[in-house]
Formats: C-alpha cells, structure tokens, sequence
C-alpha cells in the first residue's frame, strides 16, 4: 500500500512536492488555506491550518504530515504528536523556525556563530543595544516575518514604536557582511543526513532574487565550516526533512547564522534541475524516514532567478513559449499564482559549465516574464 504524504498549506512549495512525490509512488494530500492556491490540483481539503479540528481531520487519512510553511500553531502540532501522528518536522524543531528569540538562545547554547543580539522589551533597552552596537540596529519581530516583512533598520527606538504593543523584539547588530549564503541540510528521524553545497544568495528588497550554487569565489573552508554550522543545526535542533541555513559572510571571512527555515527553500530551488536529487524529492524522502538521495551538484554551476512580480497586462503562460523557444536549456518554473508586485510567480534554473553562460541564461529567460 501506497505511503500517504499530508502537506499543511497549499502554497508553491507544496506545488512542488507534488511531482517528485508520484515519482517515488507517494500519494499526496494537501489542506490548502483557500481554493485556487499553487497546490490546487492535490488539495483534498480547504481550511484553516490554525484550527485543531481541521487539522486533525486532515491528519488522520495520511501517514506523515508535514509544511509548506512554519505557521501551524504549537498547540495543534503538539496534539497531532499526543495523538500518535507522525509530524516532520515535528513542534520540538518548528519552534525554533517559528520564534525568532527562542533561535537565537537555543543557537547560543549550542555555540552556533551568530550576530550580537538581545531581547529588548521597552524603547530603554533598546536605546541600550543601540548604543553599544554603534547606534544602528536590526530589529524584528520574533514571529510571523519573512521576505523583509517584520524587520527594521533603525537608530532609534521611535522607529518601531509600534511593534512594542505585541510584546517583546529581537534587535541584532548590523553585520558588516560582503554577502549572504545558504546551507541546506535534509535530515531523516533515523539521523541520516544530507548536505547540500554552500549557495550565493541575493536578495533585492528584502527577496531572494538570484542564487548561485555552489557558491563562488569562497575560501578553501568555506564550504566545510557552513556544512558544520548546518549539520550541528539539524542534529542539535532535532530537524527532520530540509533545513536551510541563511548565512552572513561577513569582511572578515566569518560565517554568521542569519536565520533558520525547516522546509524546502527558495534557495535550494537550483537543485530541482542542478542536484541529482532536489530540495523537494529529499524533503519527502526525510519526512518519509526513507533513504536520502544524493545531493551532489549536476554540473559545476546552477543558478536561479526568481520570477518576481510578473506581467501585469497579460499572464506568464502567453509568454512562456518564447521564453522556451529563445532560452530551451532552461527549466521555467511557475507557480499558478497570479501576477502582484513583488510576488513569487515562478523561477528559472539553468546549469552548465561556464558560471558566465548559465547567469546570462537564467537572466534572459527571466526577463522573458518582466513587465
């Protein structure tokens, strides 16, 4: 009998579970937050992921639940566990994913490298770090953030007076760093793991827009200290399925940890096409506690180029076939979402031998899909 993969949220990485899920013969059930999501055509139930109820009626026709996004509340995870359902990555890892502070101490007892940071409650004691951090700060908010949302740059209190209201901020140092990186790790409940290489990520408005694997230009170490940095992660946090490990690189050559995602990731995107076996095929080996495949690079470059935003005066599929025709080498992904600024519609992979040739062709059939 066929192994049953549930996926809470209905969202692009759910999207793209779908298809390496029937490859390895996995039947796939997705509650999806609304009808019409990118997850549409696996979506056996529509429904709030923050309901118990709902939740657990969709829990108990599959064998291993897992995310598409780290917003499940605690207490729902925790009474899916108290049931006996298998959840990977389970609440005993999400929190980490989901609060931002309790990252950060639980990093600091593990002896993680990351940036000075503190809990600041009230506008005093965030004049406090801001003064001994050289004035400038970054402050978030401990939950609910992503893609620039729920971070500040501030050199004063009054710039997020607002937030103070729902309780406690994290504020960082402001790294002085020459780029960001990301590590991944796939990691099943019987403790084998995978390591990806080290990627070059860029991110333009707060976004990833472009991705470089494996990273270049590093040191010789480079790629052995982000592994050890993602691999004692995942093993300390006791993450299953794929963790990505968000990284400063900071002038002096050191390696920070910026911040955690325990799913698969716009930065592993490259291996869909890149990878003998991408982000999401071993995302659904982990949580499945099924032997993981190999994560070695195809070709010596792959990079990635988000689709972000797309065209507003017409859709992404009355442009896909000239981008096919100019661009054939390269893998157009796109998420069924509809076009809005700053969006994630959809991305580019292209993989070669010559990091020149493969940016210039992820780039070009991007533009395919600007407006």
């Amino acid at each position: 009998m066929a192994l049953t993969l549930g996926i809470v949220g209905g969202g692009q990485l759910a999207r793209m579970m779908i298809a390496p899920s029937v490859e390895l013969g996995v039947e796939v059930r997705v509650l999806a937050e609304e009808p019409g999501m990118s997850a549409a055509i696996a979506a056996t139930a529509v429904g709030d992921y923050r309901d118990l109820e709902t939740v657990r009626a969709f829990a108990r026709d599959v064998d291993v639940v897992t995310f598409d996004h780290e917003h499940v509340p605690q207490d729902v995870l925790r009474a899916l566990v108290a049931e006996g359902i298998a959840v990977h990555p389970g609440p005993d890892a999400l929190q980490f994913a989901q609060d931002k502070l309790r990252m950060r101490a639980r990093l600091a007892e593990l002896g993680i490298p990351q940036p000075v940071w503190a809990e600041v409650t009230d506008a005093a004691q965030l004049q406090a770090f801001l003064a001994e951090n050289g004035g400038r700060a970054v402050v978030k908010t401990p939950r609910g953030g992503y893609d620039g949302k729920g971070v500040r740059v501030v050199s004063s209190p009054d710039e997020v007076s607002d937030w103070f209201a729902d309780g406690a901020l994290l504020a960082e140092e402001l790294v002085d760093f020459s780029r960001e990186l990301a590590q991944q790790i796939a990691r099943r409940p019987s403790g084998e793991s995978a390591v990806y290489p080290v990627v070059e990520t860029v991110q333009r408005g707060g976004v990833c827009a472009e991705v470089v694997a494996p990273a270049p230009h590093g040191a010789p170490r480079l790629a052995e200290v982000a592994a050890d940095i993602g691999l004692a992660i995942a093993e300390g946090l006791g993450v299953t399925g794929m963790l990505a490990v968000e990284l400063f690189e900071t002038t002096d050559e050191r390696l920070l940890v910026n911040e955690l995602a325990m799913r698969p990731h716009n930065s592993g995107h490259w291996g869909q096409d890149g990878a003998v076996t991408g982000q999401f095929e071993q995302h659904v080996r982990a949580v499945l506690d099924l032997p993981l495949g190999d994560p070695t690079p195809r070709q010596p470059w792959a990079v990635m180029v988000n689709i972000l935003g797309g065209p507003v005066a017409d859709s992404l599929e009355s442009r896909l076939p000239g981008a096919l025709a100019a661009h054939p080498a390269a893998k157009i992904h796109t998420y069924g979402k509809a076009p809005r600024p700053g969006r994630k519609v959809g991305h580019v992979n292209a993989v070669g031998t010559d990091l020149e040739v493969v940016v210039y062709e992820a780039r070009a059939a991007a533009a395919f899909f600007a407006d």
